[in-house]
């Protein structure tokens, strides 16, 4: 796989497990274990990678988690608004896997639908599995 099949969120987010010169190595340089001398007598070591992007999806899979629709219409109706405007300064095709960016604006227009109708059902849920525990019967 290329790295431009990679969907990246910004022009400048770099692809998945990519070396950042920018970011040194966590342990210092070891000759008598084999290790080479640094290159830039400033850094502290080796660069390595940087998986920021993971990091930055295991923060959005817990806020989905514990906001369930809330945060799913949050993300949808930020991502709509980013795609309008990405389409009225010229985006005519995305690296999303829909392509055409009217139709990844009405896939997020649908999730963003379905995620606010969710909302009174999940509340529901919470309360019925809340109540008990907070009001004892």
């Amino acid at each position: 796989m290329s790295g431009d099949s990679l969907s990246h969120l910004t022009p400048t987010t770099p692809a998945l497990a990519q070396r950042d010169e920018r970011v040194g190595d966590p342990r210092p340089a070891d000759p008598s274990a084999g290790d080479p001398p640094p290159t830039d007598p400033h850094a502290s070591g080796a660069t390595g990678l940087d998986p920021l992007r993971l990091c930055v999806n295991t923060t959005v899979a817990l806020i989905a988690c514990v906001l369930g629709p809330i945060a799913l219409l949050g993300f949808a109706v930020i991502a709509i608004a980013g795609y309008a405007r990405a389409r009225r300064a010229g985006l005519m095709r995305s690296k999303c896997r829909l392509g055409d960016t009217r139709l990844v604006i009405a896939y997020l227009s649908v999730v963003a639908v379905l995620a606010a109708a969710a909302i009174p059902l999940w509340a529901m849920l919470w309360i019925r599995v809340l109540w008990p525990w907070v009001f004892g019967g």
